[in-house]
Formats: structure tokens, sequence, C-alpha cells
């Protein structure tokens, strides 16, 4: 799915465009973000793209959506 991902003033933010969701990232599995998961406020997990760690935002990746089985 795609996901914008942006720096708010609050931190990081993804937005589902397909869902019209807009959710704060709470946690990171990698310090760099990229090549990853993160979880939104709301319980998803997103597994991001492998990119540089210099890759400025906001940028608009595809990532898709780690069930809680995974």
């Amino acid at each position: 799915m795609k996901v914008m991902i942006r720096r708010t003033d609050a931190g990081l933010s993804a937005y589902v465009p397909k869902k019209d969701l807009e959710e704060p990232i709470i946690k990171l599995e990698k310090e760099e973000l990229w090549g990853g998961t993160v979880t939104l406020r709301n319980g998803w997990r997103l597994l991001l793209p492998d990119l540089p760690r210099d890759t400025r935002l906001p940028i608009t990746v595809e990532a898709r959506k780690v069930s809680e089985e995974d």
C-alpha cells in the first residue's frame, strides 16, 4: 500500500491515502527508519522499504502491512 511518511512537530507520521488515515509512528524497529517495521498509534505495523538513511521526508513509499501473526 502507498504510505506517505513525514516529520511533524510531534515526530514521525504515516498517512495512508486509500484509507484516509494519518497516525503518528510510535515505534521504530530500526533507528534509521528504513528497511524495518514501524508501529502506528492505531496498532498497525508497516514494513518499510530499504532506503538510504539520508532519504528526505516527506516521501511516499510502498509499504506492507504486517499481520499480528507475523
